[in-house]
């Protein structure tokens, strides 16, 4: 199990000014981190990661409603971090950890590939 973080980042909304979320804050002894109002450049891991989510899948795939969104995010969730290789990972894939799993290698993927997000990403599957 994780540890509970030391830090958390929020932005500066009027909900996070409530009693019961400074009180929960102070219990779990999490300092918070305000954002600079109006400059979402100050959260560059958070920016990033939505732009991933934007330039990799949700410019290719329509949604019809908020349970559909939720659907295929999660399918996206799946495949981000339980295969696809990540480069700051070392090839490895957030699931995998580190030594629990080899990385994959390109000269032993066969013939076969494996779909993901219905169809938008296609892995070789391992031989």
């Amino acid at each position: 199990m994780r540890p509970l973080p030391c830090h958390l980042s929020s932005d500066n909304d009027p909900l996070s000014r409530y009693h019961r979320w400074k009180a929960n804050l102070r219990i779990l002894e999490v300092s918070e981190v305000k954002t600079v109002p109006y400059v979402p450049l100050s959260h560059p891991f958070v920016e990033r990661l939505i732009g991933t989510i934007r330039r990799e899948y949700l410019d290719h795939v329509p949604f019809w409603n908020s349970v559909d969104l939720r659907r295929k995010l999660d399918d996206f969730k799946t495949y981000y971090n339980g295969y696809r290789v990540h480069h700051a990972l070392d090839g490895s894939t957030p699931n995998s950890g580190a030594a629990s799993e080899p990385k994959r290698k390109t000269q032993h993927y066969g013939t076969d590939w494996e779909s993901h997000c219905g169809g938008l990403f296609q892995l070789p599957i391992t031989a």
